[in-house]
């Protein structure tokens, strides 16, 4: 099986190497954190660290269930430590290990340790867990693969629309490149034991969570809406064979164990004219698009201003942004963009053009609220037009696989 090289991720991990200070990588399951720290441990023993030095464990793997007793746990690490050298420690899928924030705290203190760990599930940073670590972590937030990194993986770089769609039709999960290679049939059954996994492991287990039927109804709603302003509201008006109508409280900590379980991200809305941040009419966006489908079938990819929408929005995150949905007055930007001093404000749409050469009201509709932003950061419309990149008074419009497979934005 081909390995694609999470460059981006390997990166920060680099540039943190021997640093006091505990990286943590969290991200849904089977989005590449196991194949990360096999990529960066090579790197290591490639760059003159020996494997004594070296202590991975993986408590996914029943070779190691003894070891989620964490006092067992600090004693195994601690008697592994090589003397005079720095060892580096990798804990994968450490959320599995009752109060292993006791014992991460504990290898923090000892200079000698170098300490990643991984989780499937915003439990590993639960506000205990942050405030016991304040200042003493970073968190690399790991998505399955972008579009570029799902290029990466094929021998051959052509027919880039092609392996767009089925970029979108058969999943981001990198285990399902290697699936389509054989059999694009076997995906569904791939997303089936990921969806399962986590809706019984890192939603109702962890949260104790009993209904499974409105747990479902709830994550069809919201995959089924990505890109609609929703609110809880109306999930509970909207979602039908319900005998008796859930609480708010009751959608509201579903949502909430969805998001912490990473099946769904959601945009909160910012007002650009009074710059202020917005808790109402939110939208949510899937994890990947090939589970959408799985999940709502064929006719879901009908949708495809939204799923395109949907892609921008998890590459955004990708490339660091924290990112919000534009209000101005009544109008609306898709997306607003920030990161450090930078904001950055996108329009998404699957094409600017109009039957009518005449009168371009697709093209004037995602201008509008653009040209009445008053500041100088950048501007951009994402298409999939296949005509050359246009700028119309400092605003950029780019053909959108360009844009996905650059190396900066």
């Amino acid at each position: 099986m081909k390995r694609i090289d999470r460059d981006n991720y390997l990166s920060i991990l680099k540039n943190f190497k021997d640093q006091q200070i505990i990286k943590v990588i969290s991200g849904i399951r089977r989005c590449g954190k196991s194949t990360l720290l096999e990529i960066y441990q090579d790197y290591l023993i490639n760059n003159g660290v020996s494997k004594n030095q070296i202590i991975s464990i993986n408590f996914e793997n029943a070779d190691y269930e003894e070891l989620q007793d964490r006092k067992k746990l600090y004693e195994y690490i601690k008697n592994k430590l090589v003397k005079g050298k720095k060892t580096y420690i990798f804990l994968d899928e450490i959320q599995n290990v009752y109060e292993f924030e006791k014992t991460v705290d504990s290898l923090f203190i000892n200079k000698e340790v170098d300490l990643y760990i991984t989780g499937s599930n915003a439990y590993l940073l639960s506000s205990e867990l942050a405030t016991l670590l304040t200042g003493r972590y970073i968190e690399i937030k790991m998505l399955p693969l972008s579009f570029k990194e799902y290029i990466s993986a094929f021998d051959a770089q052509t027919d880039i629309s092609r392996k767009f769609r089925d970029y979108l039709r058969y999943s981001s999960f990198p285990q399902a490149v290697e699936l389509y290679k054989i059999n694009p049939e076997n995906i569904n059954m791939f997303l089936d034991g990921i969806y399962n996994t986590i809706l019984f492991k890192d939603v109702m287990q962890r949260k104790g969570i009993t209904d499974k039927n409105l747990l479902e109804r709830i994550t069809k709603y919201l995959y089924d809406n990505i890109g609609n302003r929703t609110s809880v509201k109306s999930i509970v008006n909207n979602i039908e064979g319900l005998e008796k109508k859930p609480s708010y409280n009751t959608i509201s900590n579903y949502i909430n164990a969805l998001l912490d379980s990473y099946l769904i991200f959601r945009a909160n809305r910012y007002d650009i004219k009074g710059k202020e941040y917005l808790k109402t009419q939110e939208k949510y966006y899937a994890i990947d698009i090939g589970l959408r489908y799985y999940m709502l079938g064929q006719n879901s990819g009908k949708d495809m201003g939204h799923i395109l929408e949907n892609v921008v929005y998890l590459e955004l995150l990708r490339r660091g942004y924290k990112v919000y949905i534009g209000k101005l007055d009544e109008l609306e930007v898709d997306f607003v963009a920030k990161k450090t001093d930078n904001t950055v404000y996108y329009q998404v749409a699957l094409t600017t053009r109009s039957e009518s050469d005449n009168e371009n009201k697709i093209l004037d509709r995602e201008l509008t609220p653009l040209k009445k932003i008053n500041d100088n950061y950048p501007k951009y419309i994402l298409t999939l037009d296949d005509d050359l990149d246009a700028d119309f008074d400092g605003i950029k419009k780019r053909n959108v696989l360009d844009w996905l497979l650059e190396e900066k934005d």
